[in-house]
């Protein structure tokens, strides 16, 4: 990183969607944010996003005619503090009930539902996180009640892994952390100071995470 000493974050590039925003977020965040998809770069940064807009499987098949699927895995498997943010959550998971048929990146044997009846889909809103007593790095710096924003039909199953639900005519898993893995349903990078508060803590996390293994 010549001439510039904030933390490489490698955005991965896999030209779905909107991609900028999560970009500009990590800038803002501190970082040297690079939306990128090439292997050297991203095996040099001290931690990558995986962000995701639209469906389950086009952003699959994406993630495989750029191979950036393999790389996900690589980085995860080799310990690179990684973060999933909406269908880049649903992605790490095993399948979805939005494409029958199609497998995830499997990193949680579980799968993503449709949320349940009697609500509008999708969930396109501002909404409250409940950390149901949950103290992890991700909400360093949030106020007890942190409002962040929502857009999705789909919601992956919960397990150990959860570390805030949303209300939504059910509790709905928010976000998700194991190890130097985490993952967001909703979009930090469109959240306000409470976002960009989580996007930091990623960050501050990452560099910790290149220390230690430094």
């Amino acid at each position: 990183m010549p001439g510039d000493d904030r933390p490489l974050i490698a955005i991965l590039d896999y030209g779905i969607g909107n991609l900028h925003s999560a970009h500009k977020g990590f800038d803002h965040a501190g970082a040297d944010a690079r939306l990128t998809s090439d292997r050297g770069l991203i095996a040099d940064a001290v931690g990558v996003v995986l962000p995701g807009v639209g469906a389950f499987e086009p952003c699959m098949r994406a993630l495989h005619s750029t191979g950036l699927d393999e790389v996900s895995l690589e980085r995860i498997e080799a310990g690179t503090p990684f973060f999933g943010i909406c269908i880049g959550m649903q992605v790490l998971f095993a399948a979805s009930e939005e494409a029958p048929g199609c497998e995830g990146l499997g990193v949680i044997d579980r799968t993503v539902r449709l949320i349940p009846g009697g609500v509008k889909r999708p969930q396109m809103q501002w909404n409250v996180l409940d950390r149901q007593g949950f103290d992890h790095p991700m909400f360093d710096g949030l106020p007890e009640e942190a409002w962040v924003y929502f857009v999705h039909s789909y919601c992956a199953e919960s397990g150990p892994e959860m570390i805030a639900t949303c209300d939504y005519g059910t509790d709905l898993m928010a976000a998700m952390a194991r190890d130097n893995l985490w993952a967001a349903q909703f979009h930090p990078e469109k959240s306000g100071s409470n976002g960009l508060r989580i996007l930091k803590n990623f960050v501050t996390m990452a560099v910790c995470y290149a220390g230690v293994s430094g």
